[in-house]
């Protein structure tokens, strides 16, 4: 019987996702995670430009890689992801 290449962790609730999304954003723009509330527009609000977005992309791909394997947000996708809110529902959705 193969080793596992990952370590299964269960499915991620909605609330794990916001956290981490929210604490790589923070960690991101330098700012407390607190200060980031789901509704917030990412560049209207929290001045996320597309280099932040793209280390956000970068960031969950990592952590979520290793929850999920083969775990990936499609750059074309990238667009729609216009306040937290988006890239929560995006990763959940992904996540199935």
């Amino acid at each position: 019987m193969p080793a596992e290449t990952h370590v299964e962790q269960g499915p991620i609730s909605r609330d794990e996702v916001l956290t981490i999304v929210r604490d790589r954003l923070a960690d991101i723009l330098e700012i407390e995670p607190s200060q980031i509330a789901e509704g917030d527009a990412l560049n209207d609000d929290l001045d996320a430009d597309s280099l932040a977005l793209i280390e956000l992309v970068e960031a969950l791909e990592e952590e979520l890689g290793e929850r999920s394997v083969g775990f990936r947000i499609d750059d074309e996708d990238l667009e729609d992801l216009k306040s937290v809110r988006d890239a929560v529902d995006y990763v959940v959705e992904k996540l199935g």
